[in-house]
């Protein structure tokens, strides 16, 4: 019965944790700036077009046309991200030894490296070298490699197998690396790298994803039962250190960093808001 019980309750935050993955991609696929003011763009042209609201129509294409031109011209994105990096400093004094690494999804990209052409890599492309480096630095460490398939509509491009594929060829011995092609997002990642984790070793285990996504990984990781044994190494910074912020004309990055911002923030929140979070803007 007890076995039997452990089963159902494991299928249902199963179904919960699919279910919360699905909202918040339908969600976002809305809220997300750019797709925000694309979608006021055209409703505003439809509604100009072809209803007698022309007045509410002007309104709305003028709202696109200056949010785009404020993305386009303003660092918008750096703002948002600035205190997200500042939050996690990097370590300056590395420690002796440690329990292991762990790796967060993000830095291949799936789609295009399943094609059997070689592993792509996105942006975040320093969550794996700064892994290569680290694991040379603890040569007997483990490295947790967690990472499945971050799109709705295709589950099975998942990114741990390519990712460790990517550190052997940067030198890490095959037998050091632990995959975790299932979670598909960072509560599950958090989750399901407890299952691969030594439980008895009380040395850390260094945590390594973008500086931009520090907070909201070390607050899961945390509400997953791994207080006290994190050490946050956060990479891939998008902002600058002496903190400039240049006007420039970009639209296409403006709209990238305000995006990966503005996500990244109402994630933190949504993750409070669900328990999925020891804080709302964790710390260290």
């Amino acid at each position: 019965m007890a076995a039997r019980a452990r089963e159902t309750t494991g299928q249902i935050w199963k179904g919960v944790g699919l279910v919360f993955f699905a909202v918040s991609k339908v969600l976002w696929a809305i809220t997300a700036p750019g797709n925000a003011l694309t979608l006021c763009l055209v409703v505003g042209a439809a509604v100009r077009a072809a209803t007698p609201w022309r007045r509410l129509g002007a309104l709305l294409i003028g709202a696109a046309a200056v949010g785009f031109a404020a993305i386009a011209t303003l660092p918008l994105g750096l703002w948002l991200i600035a205190p997200l990096e500042a939050r996690f400093p990097a370590p300056t004094a590395p420690p002796p030894e440690v329990a292991g690494l762990i790796l967060l999804g993000g830095a291949v990209e799936t789609a295009a490296s399943s094609q059997a052409r070689g592993v792509a890599l996105t942006a975040a492309a320093e969550r794996l070298t700064a892994t290569a480096v680290l694991a040379r630095r603890y040569p007997e460490a483990p490295v947790i490699v967690t990472g499945g398939s971050g799109a709705m509509l295709d589950p099975g491009a998942r990114e741990a197998p390519h990712a460790a594929r990517a550190l052997a060829a940067l030198g890490v011995a095959p037998s050091r690396l632990r995959p975790e092609p299932a979670s598909r997002n960072t509560w599950q990642n958090a989750m399901q790298a407890r299952r691969l984790a030594d439980r008895s070793d009380q040395r850390p285990w260094v945590l390594i994803t973008s500086a931009w996504h520090m907070p909201r990984a070390v607050g899961a990781f945390r509400a997953a039962g791994w207080s006290g044994r994190l050490l946050p190494w956060p990479v891939d910074y998008r902002t600058r250190a002496d903190h400039a912020m240049p006007v420039r004309f970009w639209l296409a990055r403006g709209v990238a960093e305000l995006d990966l911002a503005v996500r990244e923030w109402i994630g933190l929140v949504a993750y409070h808001l669900t328990g999925r979070s020891d804080r709302l803007f964790p710390r260290p």
